[in-house]
């Protein structure tokens, strides 16, 4: 997996600082997560391709995650794209891109495809034979989901040492990565532990903003490789995070220890702090593994 942090930041945009927007990269997979003012230039800044984006994921529709969207939709009309658009948001988003489509009389020339949600239950919305995507219900002054995207149980890999020395037929070789017994060449059959290894163990990310604190999520996102939980505040603010529906940097590492998982991103910082180490330096009192989201930052795990 590899994430780029295009943007990180709340509310409004400012000339060192972009709102929410994410690149996961998984499986041959371009996943776009929430899509903030200027997301199209970090795209081009970070050397995304637009044509490998085929699945956006809007958490909510206050602005600062969505208001860069129908600028990227109408760029990649401009550009004659021809692979359809999956896009996965709260109901009401496809309302609102429609409508501007309408009065522009700017309709796009590839399918445009919206899944609308609206469970306030965790549901799989997304899943192919190598990945599996399911929401995370939020706590924030609209309906919001988060989103977990998990690989799949890979298939085993060979031991070509003890693959040849049991003289088994190349033509047998994917039966053995499916977890299969085969014969050899000599009509012995060959137990597939023996000769194969465990697949690597499969990884997984959280995305989690924006949201007040709430342990109802634990259960969802329990034993993550990588969680992402937004931190708005610091402990001296956390007066203003109740009423606002957002976290403190101490909160989203309590649900990091709480959950177990291995790695917590802190990210959508108030533009009111201008120094962010603060925020690392609270959430290390309470979890041990703590990283800041950073424009341009590139995370592979």
């Amino acid at each position: 997996m590899k994430l780029t942090i295009l943007g990180c930041h709340s509310a409004t945009p400012r000339i060192n600082t972009n709102p929410t927007s994410q690149v996961l990269e998984i499986n041959n997979h371009v996943f776009l997560i929430d899509c903030g003012e200027g997301t199209q230039v970090e795209l081009r800044r970070n050397r995304v391709k637009f044509n490998r984006i085929k699945h956006i994921f809007i958490s909510h529709l206050h602005g600062d995650h969505y208001f860069g969207l129908i600028g990227l939709i109408s760029t990649f009309r401009l550009l004659t794209r021809e692979t359809e658009l999956h896009i996965y948001a709260p109901k009401g988003l496809k309302e609102l891109v429609t409508l501007q489509m309408k009065l522009a009389n700017s309709w796009t020339n590839y399918m445009l495809i919206f899944h609308e949600l609206n469970s306030n239950e965790s549901e799989l919305i997304f899943e192919d034979e190598k990945v599996e995507i399911h929401t995370i219900p939020l706590d924030h002054r609209i309906y919001t989901n988060g989103f977990l995207f998990k690989e799949k149980v890979g298939q085993r890999k060979l031991d070509m040492n003890a693959v040849l020395n049991a003289d088994i037929d190349v033509a047998y070789y994917n039966k053995l990565k499916q977890g299969f017994d085969v014969v050899n060449k000599q009509e012995v059959l060959i137990k597939n532990k023996t000769v194969t290894k465990a697949p690597n163990l499969p990884k997984s990310y959280a995305f989690c903003s924006d949201t007040a604190y709430n342990e109802a999520i634990v259960n969802i996102i329990k034993g993550v490789t990588v969680l992402y939980h937004e931190s708005t505040f610091i402990e001296k603010n956390e007066k203003l995070a109740a009423p606002t529906k957002h976290s403190t940097a101490k909160q989203a590492a309590q649900i990091a220890k709480l959950a177990e998982v291995d790695t917590l991103i802190l990210g959508h910082f108030s533009t009111r702090y201008d120094d962010l180490k603060v925020f690392k330096e609270e959430a290390l009192t309470i979890f041990n593994s703590v990283l800041l989201a950073e424009a341009g930052k590139v995370i592979e795990f």
